[in-house]
């Protein structure tokens, strides 16, 4: 149950820290040394030596802060089209700050322009010697700048909503984004209409300020203190627009049903679990069914058209259960990350024989904080975890000793992998300090997006590429 960000007026990213898993280590007082790759949990840096980001690793890479932390956002759906391959991007955001002061919170809603990137080769050429210094604040090397597809930076445009309380959880209806759901730390669940606001910035041109809006005050849609504790597990249903369901730390989840101007929330809770409710989960085939996970250890499945207890439940980790996703191109698998950093992979057509995972994974050794399957590859997977790394998994992967053997003779380069290296894993993203929350962008294929102490990463990692559409960017 790892959550808060303390200590936020600290949260500053560092001028030294690692960016990225497939980072090159480099002596500071030697640079005429050559660098090499270094493995995240394997290698130790020596005295003098500083992690730099290695660009070629990705199709894009940025990173942005709006002021104070943000424990949990969530990517809007746009109008701007489906599968969009071509740089430079646009991308929407709303997010819930976690400030020092319960006053001095606010939700962000905000857009940003001129995400630039470039299709890299999944080999690359190998570099001439002595041309792999790398700049460590900027998310390309100084020669792929004029390269990029877009030039310059992104740029943030803002807009904040006050919100009394810290912001623990933020959804936004899928049919409607502009709605969204926040769960406050002081018990409080909102249902907010930013309308208005991504109207606005719809409109505005790309060169506005970059996060010095003023606060708005707005009214909630709706205001529910029906919750005896706070929590942070929130939901809206993929099928029955304006459905939602909520979960507190008192281990008690509550049905919210729209009507034609609020919500009637059932005030006989969902109860079964004995510890606080961590994540909750709509189906994305069955209009009444969701999961849920808890501290208690268990995952349970619910039809809220039958009782108010569990159809089936299952001990799913030895620890708390952080949280869970169900994978929306294949119904039939459930993802779940837990405090002891494993996570692990449920087939639901299996669970009541018994066999309650086909897949777990031990690479992460700090507890899980995000994971999500991806969009657009029944298989990939993104999981975020307390040891500051962000990985992606592609569960269809084996080892092969056949590609090993030709990816070397293409690069020429020896590849010293741990033997234990899980064949699946495919990235490992990382420099971002003490990461809560990541979300896959559904209409641009390979687009990740994290939200840590140091602010937010937008990243598409360069071997992501069997998700893009052969015509793509």
């Amino acid at each position: 149950m790892v959550r808060s960000i303390k200590n936020p007026k600290k949260a500053k990213r560092k001028n030294k820290a690692s960016k990225n898993g497939d980072a090159r280590a480099s002596s500071s007082s030697t640079p005429s040394l050559p660098t090499r790759v270094w493995q995240p949990g394997v290698d130790k840096l020596e005295e003098g030596e500083e992690l730099q980001c290695d660009p070629s690793a990705y199709n894009s890479l940025h990173g942005f802060h709006i002021g104070w932390p943000c424990l949990s956002f969530d990517i809007l759906h746009d109008s701007l089209g489906l599968n969009r391959t071509e740089f430079p991007h646009t991308v929407y955001f709303v997010a819930g700050t976690q400030a020092e002061k319960a006053a001095w919170n606010s939700i962000g809603i905000f857009k940003v322009t001129n995400v630039s990137g470039k299709r890299r080769e999944l080999v690359p050429a190998k570099p001439e010697s002595g041309d792999s210094d790398m700049d460590n604040d900027s998310s390309d090397s100084e020669e792929d700048k004029d390269e990029d597809e877009g030039s310059g930076t992104p740029v943030l445009q803002l807009r904040k909503v006050a919100h009394h309380g810290c912001v623990n959880r933020i959804r936004a209806m899928t049919q409607k984004p502009h709605i969204c759901a926040s769960w406050a730390d002081s018990s409080h669940i909102q249902v907010w209409d930013f309308s208005s606001h991504l109207n606005a910035l719809a409109e505005s041109a790309t060169e506005g300020s970059h996060g010095t809006s003023s606060v708005f005050n707005q009214a909630p849609l709706m205001n529910f203190s029906g919750h005896k504790d706070e929590g942070y597990a929130i939901d809206w249903s993929p099928i029955v627009p304006g459905r939602l369901v909520s979960g507190d730390c008192k281990s008690f989840i509550h049905l919210w049903e729209p009507t034609s101007s609020t919500w009637n929330v059932d005030p006989t809770p969902f109860t079964g679990h004995t510890a606080s409710i961590e994540d909750l989960q709509w189906s994305p085939t069955e209009a009444s069914v969701f999961a849920s996970c808890s501290v208690d250890g268990n995952i349970a499945f619910w039809d809220v058209r039958t009782s108010k207890s569990p159809q089936f439940s299952f001990k799913a980790h030895n620890a708390d259960v952080n949280v869970i996703s169900w994978n929306r191109l294949a119904s039939c698998m459930l993802a779940s990350g837990s405090d002891d950093g494993t996570f692990s992979i449920h087939d639901l057509r299996l669970l009541k024989e018994g066999d309650y995972y086909v897949a777990r994974f031990e690479y992460h050794k700090y507890p899980i904080t995000s994971i999500e399957w991806s969009p657009h590859e029944t298989s990939t997977l993104a999981v975020s975890s307390a040891d500051n790394q962000l990985t992606i998994w592609d569960l269809s992967l084996e080892k092969d000793e056949e590609e090993e053997a030709e990816f070397k003779a293409k690069t020429k380069e020896e590849v010293n992998a741990p033997e234990d290296l899980p064949p699946q894993l495919l990235f490992v993203h990382q420099g971002q300090k003490d990461l809560k929350e990541l979300h896959w962008h559904s209409q641009i294929p390979g687009m990740i997006v994290s939200t840590a102490a140091d602010g937010f990463n937008i990243l598409m990692p360069s071997n992501i590429q069997s998700i893009l559409p052969s015509n793509g960017a």
